[in-house]
């Protein structure tokens, strides 16, 4: 098992703990929608430490960056195979094409 999945499974086990004792738990009971903007926020920061060039700061902001995605995955009862599973289908197809294939809204 990967660090990625060993991660979603904890997050997964917290999503049953009491909130107070498990700040994944607490951002979990607060909901999806607490859940995205948190992941907004920490995508953010890994933004700012990008422009400014700062490694150790965009290596850290990531790390944030990918527990909150999975913690907002899980608010929402995605698998985090399911989008590995989405990443494979478009492996081996041009990014260009995958962004023309999608239907229009």
């Amino acid at each position: 098992m990967n660090t990625l999945n060993d991660l979603a499974a904890t997050i997964a086990e917290r999503a049953a703990a009491d909130p107070d004792s498990s700040w994944t738990a607490k951002l979990l009971a607060k909901g999806p929608e607490k859940c995205a903007e948190k992941f907004g926020e920490e995508a953010v920061e890994a933004i700012i430490e990008a422009v400014k060039d700062n490694r150790d700061g965009l290596i850290s902001e990531s790390a944030d960056v990918l527990f909150h995605l999975l913690v907002m995955l899980q608010s929402r009862g995605v698998a985090l195979d399911e989008v590995l599973a989405e990443l494979q289908r478009r492996q081996g197809t041009s990014g260009l094409s995958e962004k023309a294939s999608r239907t229009q809204t």
